[in-house]
């Protein structure tokens, strides 16, 4: 077979062309967000719905029963 023709180049297609090199080498991926950084020792404030029984025994020891909740919730999440 013989080889074809080839099809005389316009300046839409190298324009065309140019765009799709400059747009591939100019796009930018998508980063994921960064993670917000924690810091040790900070608390932070949250609503927890725990039962009263649950409640009462830890404000039976007095002052210091939000750092004993704080301190079995880290117990049991293994840390």
């Amino acid at each position: 077979m013989a080889d074809q023709p080839r099809r005389p180049r316009t300046l839409n297609d190298a324009r065309t062309e140019a765009e799709a090199a400059f747009k591939k080498t100019t796009t930018k991926v998508p980063e994921a967000p960064p993670k917000p950084a924690t810091l040790p020792g900070v608390k932070e404030l949250v609503s927890l719905r725990i039962d009263q029984d649950v409640l009462a025994y830890f404000q039976e020891g007095g002052p210091g029963w939000q750092e004993r909740i704080n301190e079995a919730l880290r117990k049991a999440a293994g840390k």
